[in-house]
C-alpha cells in the first residue's frame, strides 16, 4: 500500500522542486518509502507538525492543502462571514504554505485576511479575534529544530482549534485526496477576485495598543536605564518586540547580530527553544559583553519568552518557566494593589504542571489561582467562561511553566510580546528601587518555601514511537508505582478520570508523595516525548535538587 502511494508520487506532477529528486532519492529504500508513506500526519488539537519532505508523514505543500481542505469544510458548517486569519514565521517555506492555504481557501469560497510579513502567533490570534473570523491558520513549528514546520488551526474566539471541531477537520481529511482533493486556486487569483486580502495597519496597531495597556508601572521604563541585550532567535520577535519596549522608553537594546533577523536554518540555534542554554548561550555571551541588566530571547514564533537575570556578582542566571510565572504573578499582583488597578476578585490561571509555588503566591495577595490542563487553549476557555459572564476583567495573568504567558485577555494564546514587556518592566522596576530579579525571587523563595520545579523528556522516535509511549501510560495505570526513590505515593490522580478531577479527560497521571514531593506523567501533544515534572520542596537548593535527582533516576526504569 506505502508502496503504491509512493509511485502515485512520484508520477504525479508536484510543483515544488525538490520532493521529486528526494522521491528518486529513496526509491531503492524501503525503510525511507516507508517512513514516509505508511502513515499520515495526524490531525489533533495542535494541528500538524512534521520533518519537511516528500510523503503523507511529512510537511510539503500536498499535506498543507489537504489541511487547509479540512478546514475549509468546517468552516463552511458555520455561520459568520466565512472568514479566515492566515500568518506565518520565519521556518523554511512557511510563507508557501501559507500562500496555498490562503489558495484552498479561497477556491472553497472562503474569505482570507493574511500578514503580508512574518507575524507571531498573537498575532494570528489577535487578527482571529479582530476581524471576527471563522477560523486562524498559523505556520510554525514553534521550538523545533529547522527540519519541521507545522500548521496550528484556530478557533473563532482566537484558543487553538477544540477537540471536538479537531475530530471534525480530522475526519474531512481523512476524506480528502492528499494530491487532487482539494480545491485550490493561485494566491494572485485569490488576491484579483477579492477573496484574499492583507491584514490592515490598523490591526496590526491595535494589538500593540491591546499590549501596552497592559503595562503595571506606565512610565517607569523612560528613566529607569534598564540596559537588555534580546535576541529574537532568527524568528518573528524583532520587529513586534522591540516595537513595544521602544514605545515603553527601552531603547537600550542590543539585538544578538547572528538571530536578529528571519533565517529558517538556525544556524546558530539548531534547537532554537528559549528554555534550552545552547539557544541563549550568543545572548549571554553578548550580555556579559556590554554588561546588560537582562538577556531576553523569543523562540521563532514568538509566543514564549526565556530570559536570563545579571546575579551580583555579575554572572548571568537562566530563570525557569516556572520561576518567572510566579515572578510575574507576584510583580502584577503587588504593583496593580499599589496603584489602584487590582480588579475585584481577581482571577489568576496556570497548568496543572506548573508550580505549586504559584498558589502560595497567588493566595498571599488574595487572588483565585485556577488550574487547567496543559495547553494554552485552556487558559484561553478560564478567560471566554469569565468573558461569557461579563467578567473579564477579573483576568489578570496566565502562564504554563513551559515559557509561555499571558496578561490581558486581548488574545487566548501565550505571547512573547507582552511576556518581553512586562519581564523588562519588572527588571527597571527592580532596578529603580536598588533591588534586581535574581533579589526578589530570593525573597519569594525564604517567604514561601525552596520549591524546584524540573522536567526531563524520553523521546520515542520512528514508526513505533506512538505505540511504545501508549504502553508506557496503559503499564502505569494497570500496574501503579506505590513509592518512588523510597517515598510512597499517597496520592494517584488519573486526569483521564474527569469525575474525579473536574476537568476534560487528558492522558496525564499525578503521583503526590508522602512528603509534598510530586512527579506528574505526560505524554507530549505534539512531539514523540513522554514528559516527567518533578516538584520538590527543601530547605535549600540543594536538598530540593537531590530529592529530585533520586525520583528522576527511580522513573528511568518505568519510562525507558
Amino acid at each position: 500500500m506505502y508502496l503504491d502511494e509512493y509511485k502515485r508520487w512520484l508520477e504525479a506532477d508536484l510543483i515544488d522542486c525538490d520532493l521529486k529528486p528526494e522521491l528518486l532519492g529513496i526509491a531503492d529504500d524501503d525503510d525511507a518509502i516507508k517512513e514516509r508513506f505508511a502513515v499520515s500526519l495526524q490531525f489533533g488539537t495542535a494541528g500538524l507538525r512534521g520533518t519537511l519532505g516528500a510523503g503523507t508523514n511529512r510537511m510539503n505543500i500536498w499535506v498543507v492543502r489537504q489541511a487547509t481542505q479540512g478546514v475549509a469544510d468546517w468552516v463552511k458548517t458555520q455561520g459568520g462571514k466565512q472568514l479566515v486569519a492566515i500568518s506565518y514565521d520565519s521556518r523554511l517555506k512557511g510563507w508557501n504554505f501559507a500562500r496555498d492555504a490562503a489558495g484552498v481557501l479561497a477556491a472553497n469560497g472562503i474569505n482570507v485576511v493574511i500578514y503580508d510579513e512574518l507575524m507571531p502567533v498573537p498575532a494570528l490570534s489577535f487578527a482571529t479575534r479582530y476581524y471576527h473570523c471563522n477560523a486562524g491558520i498559523m505556520l510554525t513549528a514553534s521550538h523545533n529544530p529547522a527540519k519541521y514546520n507545522g500548521f496550528k488551526a484556530y478557533g473563532p474566539d482566537g484558543c487553538q482549534m477544540t477537540d471536538d471541531a479537531a475530530a471534525v477537520v480530522y475526519d474531512s481529511i481523512q476524506k480528502t485526496d492528499v494530491l487532487t482533493g482539494a480545491k485550490y486556486m493561485s494566491f494572485a487569483e485569490g488576491v484579483e477576485k477579492g477573496l484574499i486580502k492583507f491584514v490592515s495597519d490598523e490591526c496590526k496597531n491595535a494589538l500593540y495598543e491591546a499590549i501596552e495597556a497592559r503595562q503595571v508601572r506606565p512610565g517607569l521604563c523612560r528613566t529607569a536605564g534598564l540596559k537588555l541585550v534580546y535576541s529574537p532567535l532568527n524568528g518573528t520577535g524583532l520587529v513586534p518586540v522591540t516595537r513595544v519596549l521602544n514605545d515603553m522608553g527601552i531603547t537600550d537594546i542590543t539585538i544578538v547580530p547572528e538571530q536578529e533577523y528571519p533565517n529558517g536554518y538556525f544556524t546558530t540555534c539548531p534547537y532554537p527553544n528559549p528554555e534550552i542554554f545552547e539557544a541563549l548561550e550568543k545572548g549571554l555571551n553578548l550580555a556579559k559583553e556590554v554588561g546588560a541588566d537582562l538577556m531576553l530571547a523569543t523562540d521563532p514564533d514568538a509566543d514564549r519568552v526565556g530570559i536570563a537575570m545579571k546575579c551580583p556578582d555579575g554572572s548571568y542566571e537562566l530563570v525557569s518557566g516556572n520561576e518567572m510565572g510566579v515572578l510575574l504573578l507576584d510583580y502584577i499582583c503587588a504593583g496593580r494593589i499599589e496603584n489602584g488597578t487590582m480588579p475585584k476578585n481577581p482571577v489568576a490561571v496556570m497548568s496543572i504542571v506548573s508550580t505549586p509555588l504559584a498558589d502560595k503566591v497567588a493566595e498571599h495577595y488574595g487572588v483565585e489561582l485556577r488550574h487547567t490542563l496543559t495547553g494554552f487553549k485552556w487558559i484561553g476557555d478560564q478567560i471566554a467562561r469569565l468573558e461569557a459572564a461579563g467578567e473579564v476583567d477579573r483576568f489578570i495573568f496566565g502562564f504554563e511553566e513551559s515559557y509561555g504567558y499571558l496578561a490581558g485577555p486581548y488574545v487566548r494564546d501565550k505571547d512573547a510580546i507582552i511576556g518581553s514587556m512586562l519581564i523588562c518592566e519588572m527588571a527597571a522596576y527592580y532596578r529603580s528601587i536598588g533591588s534586581s530579579i535574581k533579589q526578589r525571587l530570593e525573597e519569594i523563595y525564604a517567604q514561601y518555601g525552596r520549591y524546584l520545579n524540573k522536567v526531563d523528556s524520553f523521546e520515542f522516535p520512528g514508526l513505533s514511537g506512538m505505540d511504545k509511549m501508549k504502553g508506557i501510560m496503559e503499564g502505569l495505570r494497570n500496574d501503579p508505582p506505590k513509592e518512588f526513590a523510597g517515598k510512597k505515593v499517597a496520592k494517584v490522580i488519573d486526569y483521564l478520570k474527569p469525575e474525579e478531577t473536574g476537568l476534560p479527560k487528558a492522558n496525564v497521571l499525578v503521583y503526590e508523595l508522602e512528603d509534598g514531593a510530586k512527579v506528574i506523567v505526560r505524554p507530549s501533544g505534539t512531539e514523540p516525548k513522554v514528559k516527567t515534572y518533578f516538584t520538590t520542596l527543601g530547605k535549600d537548593l540543594a536538598e530540593a535538587q537531590a530529592e529530585k535527582d533520586a525520583l528522576a533516576e527511580a522513573c528511568k526504569p518505568i519510562l525507558s
